[in-house]
């Protein structure tokens, strides 16, 4: 199977405190550590543990840590294909609190790729499972190639200019940064994805169908959240890439961001195995 993500890189440093400081506060770190990150990374590096491989089209900052981002991703598996932007990279800082909960902190604005930037685009004709994070809507038609394409609601704008049907958007029940209401894209998305969480979550398709899905028990005690949606979201996209069904692409997802959230860092244990 191949795969890929049309995304952005993030480069985090992360902090793991007994919780967020409040105005004025100080917190001590009693373990802190740095990788290349944020949702498209991320996204990446999981389904390239589900298919044995995958690229990342993505932009990055024509600096050290951009650099040093893109051979980090390659040690984590991934084929990158990147154009460099002269601008920093865009970093972020991330508290983990006791409770495993992120609160993230960014630096820097979101680099994308570009259709007209050299890449190559040609070979998402081959590519059975796509998830879309950050593009120009030349690089979200180009992504439309694929067998299979999912996006986050993040890029509505982008994806309102391209004009393109997705297989899936994957939206927020909560958070008011991801949300979606009917309408907002035409053509509609085939499926709506709204996560929960803990709670699971709940999708609809542009037929009519409507169904939930459960959240997977953690296999293990929480090591911290960052980076549980995107190994969701990029299940969820191997799923519908290898022809499963919605609820079965789902709970594939579900498992994806459950083990997820066992590990130090996004990608310490991520699932290696749809079956």
């Amino acid at each position: 199977m191949r795969a890929a993500v049309v995304g952005h890189v993030e480069w985090i440093e992360f902090g793991r405190v007994d919780h967020v400081p409040a105005p004025g506060e100080i917190v001590h770190v009693s373990d802190s550590w740095q990788e290349p990150a944020g949702g498209g990374a991320v996204a990446a590096v999981q389904l390239a543990k589900l298919a044995g491989g995958a690229t990342l089209y993505t932009a990055l900052g024509d600096d050290e840590i951009g650099h040093r981002a893109e051979r980090e991703l390659e040690q984590l598996g991934l084929r990158v294909e990147a154009v460099f932007r002269p601008e920093p990279q865009r970093r972020g800082f991330v508290h983990v609190d006791a409770a495993g909960e992120r609160t993230i902190t960014v630096i820097g604005s979101r680099l994308g790729p570009a259709a007209e930037d050299d890449l190559p685009w040609d070979e998402l004709a081959d590519t059975d499972a796509v998830y879309l994070t950050a593009g120009d809507a030349g690089a979200v038609r180009a992504a439309r190639a694929a067998r299979a394409l999912v996006s986050t609601a993040r890029g509505l704008v982008t994806l309102r200019q391209a004009g393109i049907r997705l297989d899936a958007l994957v939206a927020s029940a909560r958070d008011p940064g991801e949300r979606y209401e009917p309408g907002e894209l035409d053509p509609p998305p085939d499926y709506v994805i709204r996560t929960a969480g803990r709670d699971g979550g709940q999708f609809e398709s542009a037929g009519g169908e409507h169904g939930h899905w459960e959240a997977t028990p953690l296999p293990g005690p929480v090591g911290d959240l960052y980076g549980c949606g995107d190994s969701f979201a990029a299940g969820l996209t191997y799923g519908l890439g290898a022809g499963m069904a919605v609820a079965a692409a789902l709970e594939l997802g579900a498992r994806c961001g459950a083990a997820c959230a066992t590990g130090r860092g996004p990608y310490a244990a991520q699932l290696r195995s749809a079956v």
